[in-house]
Parts: C-alpha cells; structure tokens; sequence
C-alpha cells in the first residue's frame, strides 16, 4: 500500500513540476517578444491603407502615426479613414492579458515558428451578451504564431470552432540596422453572423468620423491591407504629441 502511495506521489509530483516548466515556457516565448518589441522606445512611421469591405469604397489613405512606450499613440490623418483596434499598435503582452489557458500547438515547421493558442477571456472583448447562458456558449480561441527568430508575431487568427472570424498576417523589416518593425500588415474579416457582427464594428474605429460600418448588414466581410514606411525610431516624441 505505501509502495502505491510513494507512486501516486511521485506521478503527481512530475505532473505538477511539467506544468510548471511549461507554463514557464509559454511565459519566456511572451517575454521575449515582448522584449523586441519594447526596444523601439517611440517612433514615428507613415502608413499607407487600402480597405476592401463589400458596398463601401474609401481611397487609399495615408496616416502619420506616433508611438509610445508604453501605450501611447497619436494618428494623424486628413479625412475619413478607419484603423482596426486591436493586433496592429497592441504590445504582445497585452494581446496575450486577453487570453487564458494557454498552450503550445504542435507544428512540422522547422523554421523557428512556434504556434501559441489560448481561449479568449470573453470579458476582454466587451461584447455585449443577452444572458449568461449565451456568454458560456460564447468560446472564441487565439492562434498565434510567433517566429522565435527574430521574436515577432507572424500572424493571428481568431475562431469560433472551426470557424475563422479575424486574420492578422505581418511581415517586418530591419530598421536602423537594428529594429525589427512591421513592413506591411493585412487584416481580413470573415465575419457572417449577425450576433458576431456587432463585436467586430466596435473592434473597427474611425479617425475621423462616424465609422460606415454602423449601418451596415449584418454580414461583415473585408480586408484592411497597410504598408509602414519612413521610420523614425528613438529619436524623441514630446508628449504634447499625444494630447
């Protein structure tokens, strides 16, 4: 019987030290991309957006960003014009604050790219819900690969099930020799439920003006594609930038 027990114990105890250990893993991926990201302290960078959205048009648009440690952000722009609100200026930490239970993805990939998925807190997304019964059905999850070579987010993607609801793709350039920033960003929506439609309008945000989407159906398709060119990165932003 003690001979039972000493194995019960010591299963248990290898259990809870791999828990540990992986949990701690998942931590240090986050941390050092986060770390990457951190080391452009401010910056500035003109973007170049083109959106695609089935019966509304807008022409290329261009927009003078400012940017922060550790959040903060200034948009400039002439016009109307619309930015998605999450993925694009957001901190990797704080992108993974909105998830929980996290875990590695198994993947063939042999380039360096590691593949993270998590639940989302659905509390985070600020969805409005009409009982709690409809918010414990509600179980969105995160993809998110990471390329450990350079520490950035590749790309993330957003189901319900089996269902993609929201794609971020990047690609990066080196800057100054030094700084790994994103050259280029694409943003698609696959979003065909009336129920879900009303998060995503929220998560697009105009520059100037009411956002078009408003008045739309309920079927929300589309894709924001944005080019980053002529940076400037720690050279200085005061803070009056940002009032």
């Amino acid at each position: 019987m003690r001979h039972i027990r000493l194995i019960i114990y010591l299963s248990l105890l290898v259990f809870i030290s791999s828990s540990r250990a992986y949990t701690r893993s998942v931590d240090q991926i986050i941390k050092k991309t986060q770390d990457q990201f951190e080391m452009a302290d401010n910056y500035q960078v003109t973007m170049k957006i083109q959106l695609k959205v089935p019966g509304f048009r807008m022409p290329k648009k261009k927009y003078k960003v400012f940017f922060k440690q550790p959040n903060k952000l200034k948009i400039k722009s002439r016009g109307f014009g619309m930015l998605p609100k999450t993925g694009i200026f957001t901190s990797p930490q704080d992108n993974f604050d909105n998830l929980k239970n996290m875990r590695f993805l198994r993947s063939r990939n042999n380039e360096g790219k590691i593949f993270i998925k998590g639940d989302v807190i659905v509390d985070s997304l600020k969805l409005k819900m009409p009982n709690d019964y409809a918010k414990l059905g509600f179980k969105p999850s995160v993809t998110v690969k990471i390329d450990t070579n350079k520490w950035v987010i590749d790309n993330i993607i957003t189901e319900l099930d089996t269902l993609k609801l929201v794609e971020i793709t990047n690609e990066y350039k080196i800057i100054d020799k030094k700084f790994t920033m994103p050259s280029a960003s694409t943003v698609q929506y696959f979003i065909k439920d009336a129920k879900l439609s009303g998060w995503l309008k929220k998560d697009i945000t105009s520059i100037v003006g009411q956002n078009p989407l408003e008045k739309s159906n309920d079927m929300v398709e589309g894709k924001i594609s944005i080019i980053y060119e002529d940076y400037i990165i720690n050279k200085g932003i005061k803070d009056k930038i940002f009032d």
